[in-house]
């Protein structure tokens, strides 16, 4: 008896080690398969990404080209209305919103799109609007050349934070501070006393606009880099009040539904419509045509959103881009 337990306990040691050994290659079997599926993973999210990175590259491309076409389209229908002359109103072409349509729609005509672009189409969504600037007081107006401001100017201005019932001092600020941005004297310059010009109305605020003031004012002022009058025939009923002295929001009110049935071809027909009690308008002032409008175009594809804002001048048939804002977001 003494004889066989001594023979079976070598046996249950070598089991024991192949226990453990198996334990071990076990083990080290599911470490390789973790770590080559790591590895795995870690190769499928770079191709991924890239892929991502690959497919977001070119749609920001095909964005820029589309809102680029957009705007062309935009510009050769300003220079077709100018082509046919007369005055500008809101019952032009122009005027009118192109509210969003498939980009398939526009390329319908076109029999040599092939399969893909068609696919990239029927998901591409097209959106825009041309606003005439100069149905909005500009606030370059303010200051005359030679750093003289412009008492009408101020009125208008004046009349309008009544109208909307924002602090007086803040004109008074955006004034002087305006005088003081174009003054490229040498002795302003040498005193340090000139705020930077704004290129953009959300500037305003570098001449002391508060942020709520301007968010009220936006939908009436504009940033123009000339001087410009006003166009009778584009500017909303709060707008018409403000450039016209004599001028309250009902008068002002109906100008803008007499307008609706026929638009006023001169400044003599307004002056006509308002009667004797309106002051003579002043052709410095106000207008019955435009030469600066902002193009608004939106993109939607697949998921993104990209909205671009350009501003326009149009002398004559040419028409020129002054600036353009691209932004993009998810809706």
């Amino acid at each position: 008896m003494h004889t066989g337990k001594s023979l079976a306990r070598p046996g249950a040691a070598a089991a024991a080690r192949q226990a453990r050994q198996a334990g071990a290659a076990l083990l080290t079997a599911m470490l390789t398969v973790a770590l080559v599926a790591s590895l795995a993973a870690g190769a499928l999210w770079q191709q991924w990404r890239s892929v991502e990175v690959e497919a977001a590259e070119r749609a920001r491309v095909q964005s820029l080209w589309l809102l680029t076409g957009a705007l062309d389209w935009a510009r050769l229908i300003l220079r077709e209305d100018a082509r046919s002359g007369g005055a500008d109103y809101l019952s032009e072409p122009w005027a009118v919103p192109l509210e969003e349509a498939r980009l398939s729609t526009f390329l319908a005509a076109d029999k040599k799109t092939n399969p893909d672009d068609e696919a990239t189409a029927s998901q591409t969504f097209l959106s825009g609007l041309i606003t005439d600037l100069q149905s909005r007081l500009n606030i370059i107006n303010l200051v005359e050349s030679g750093g003289k401001v412009s008492e009408p100017s101020v009125k208008a201005f004046a009349k309008l934070f009544e109208l909307l019932g924002l602090p007086p001092g803040e004109l008074q600020v955006l004034v002087e501070n305006l005088r003081l941005a174009l003054d490229t004297s040498p002795e302003n310059a040498a005193a340090q006393q000139a705020p930077l010009l704004p290129q953009r109305i959300d500037q305003l605020v570098w001449l002391g606009l508060s942020a709520p003031s301007l968010a009220v004012l936006r939908p009436y002022i504009t940033l123009l880099p000339v001087r410009t009058p006003v166009n009778l025939n584009t500017a909303s009923a709060t707008v018409l009040s403000a450039c016209i002295p004599s001028l309250e929001m009902g008068q002002a009110q109906r100008l803008v539904n007499t307008r609706q049935a026929n638009h006023f071809k001169t400044l003599a027909e307004v002056t006509a419509q308002l009667g004797q009690t309106a002051l003579p308008l002043n052709e410095a002032q106000h207008s019955v045509n435009s030469r600066f409008f902002e193009v608004q175009g939106r993109l939607r594809l697949d998921q993104a959103v990209v909205e671009e804002r350009s501003v326009v001048q149009r002398d004559g048939l040419e028409v020129k881009t002054l600036w353009r804002d691209r932004g993009a977001s998810v809706p």
